[in-house]
């Protein structure tokens, strides 16, 4: 039975029950509905709106029906949508009790109501599995703490840092998607219930009481901007694109760093896929997957911003399509996150060659500069006589390492024989020392520092 067909001559035909239910992806929505519609009815109970006997036959209808699903016995199919079968089964079971449920809420604000509750519910697994990465890289992080590798801009050697660091700055973003979750889903816990259509009851309801019940903070304010909101819809997606777009970013680094150009690190053989044809080949199929789905959670941010831009107040058929991608985006983003916490977890710093790699190509250049500069040469003369020896030393096939104090005093009186120690790795990854550098002691302090912030998240 529809919910609304009383004012229709003319059953709904079949080509519009099949283009507009929504049961086949909102049935995701059954336990929220079940439990707003729990909430709701204890409060029509308490307020004296609807007889306590008829809300505790409502109360028991529902709670077997919530069984029934849970252990599969009961099926959810043949009606419009999520609501429409939860109360049809509700009426089969306990009869004219059951159609007094939907006293004082529409299914505009009930809609919003069991959609509000899911995406709460999502970010909270967001977050968890949010937290889960950052501890993997916690783990990575702290077995860096003791190997040098190259840090790169442009994706050219750059200068020597601590490991570690690479692993904390990652760790860095996902706090802050963490973050980002947590803020998103305090304006999400916002109760449209009570809203009805779009203009508030005449019933003496008592929406702190259901707000209360449910979870939520408070009710919304405004009953046209509460049944019509999805703003939080488009946060859960924009959190979930960030994160995915710092996932694809590290997914990026390991693809590169684990092949046979850089070497630095190896990718467990568990996680790894190898080729039909070619018997040699060992692939980074997972972080190339997760990097790929990052472009499939951008499309579901799109879509509901597209979707949002134009719909006037209140509510409109358009919000139905607020769902689906939704749906995508949380199972997607979980389970990237859950498979690259696995996989780091079981990822190999290659020491030596990073090490080795931390000193070619001129790695310690700034260093040289920064000697030069710290005996009183202003900086930008160190820059160019570092500048020339770099040139001579790329026209003579050697590096900074080959060169002895004799030939860098050639260049300038002010270098000393302890120049030669300040362009090994080890010594240019600890002299970045300064607050949030790259050296093993502040690497270290960063490590700590991220693990404290993480408590608060439970």
């Amino acid at each position: 039975m529809k919910l609304w067909e009383g004012r229709f001559d003319k059953p709904a035909a079949k080509s519009l029950e099949e283009f507009n239910d929504s049961l086949p992806f909102d049935r995701e929505l059954w336990r929220e509905d079940i439990n707003g519609s729990k909430a709701h009815v204890t409060m029509l109970g308490k307020t004296g709106i609807l007889p306590v006997a008829d809300c505790e036959k409502i109360l028991g209808g529902l709670r077997g029906i919530e069984e029934d699903i849970r252990s599969g016995k009961l099926e959810i199919c043949g009606a419009e949508d999520i609501h429409s079968f939860v109360e049809n089964e509700l009426v089969k079971r306990i009869g004219e009790a059951g159609k007094k449920l939907h006293t004082a809420r529409s299914r505009n604000d009930q809609v919003a109501t069991d959609f509000r509750l899911y995406v709460m519910r999502a970010f909270d697994e967001l977050t968890a599995g949010l937290k889960e990465l950052v501890l993997s890289l916690c783990e990575r992080a702290e077995d860096g703490l003791d190997c040098i590798m190259p840090g790169y801009t442009h994706l050219r050697k750059a200068q020597p840092i601590c490991a570690g660091h690479f692993f904390n700055a990652y760790a860095e973003m996902f706090l802050r998607d963490m973050e980002r979750a947590v803020q998103s889903r305090g304006r999400t816990a916002v109760m449209p219930l009570g809203s009805g259509a779009l203009a508030g009851t005449s019933y003496p309801i008592d929406r702190d009481m259901t707000a209360s019940l449910l979870g939520f903070s408070r009710p919304c304010e405004n009953s046209l901007d509460g049944v019509s909101d999805r703003d939080f819809a488009a946060e859960y997606l924009f959190v979930c694109s960030l994160a995915a777009a710092h996932l694809s970013r590290l997914c990026e680094d390991i693809i590169l760093y684990s092949s046979e150009e850089f070497g630095y690190l190896d990718i467990s053989d568990e996680y790894s896929t190898g080729s039909s044809i070619m018997p040699q080949k060992k692939n980074p199929d997972i972080p190339e997957l997760i990097r790929g789905k990052t472009g499939r959670i951008y499309g579901h941010l799109i879509a509901i911003l597209t979707t949002l831009k134009a719909i006037p107040l209140a509510y409109n058929k358009d919000l139905q399509e607020d769902k689906e991608g939704l749906f995508d985006a949380k199972k997607q983003i979980g389970a990237c996150l859950g498979v690259m916490a696995e996989l780091l977890l079981n990822i190999k710093l290659e020491r030596e060659t990073a090490a080795a790699a931390a000193e070619k190509d001129f790695c310690c250049a700034t260093d040289i500069a920064d000697y030069l500069a710290k005996k009183g040469m202003p900086f930008r003369t160190a820059h160019a006589v570092t500048g020339r020896i770099v040139r001579d030393r790329i026209a003579d096939g050697r590096t900074l390492q080959d060169m002895t104090a004799e030939e860098y005093a050639a260049y300038d009186p002010l270098f000393g024989p302890d120049i030669c120690g300040k362009v090994k790795g080890w010594a240019c990854a600890e002299a970045r020392s300064s607050y949030g550098g790259a050296s093993p002691a502040r690497v270290k302090e960063n490590l700590l520092s991220i693990k404290k912030r993480l408590e608060k998240y439970g």
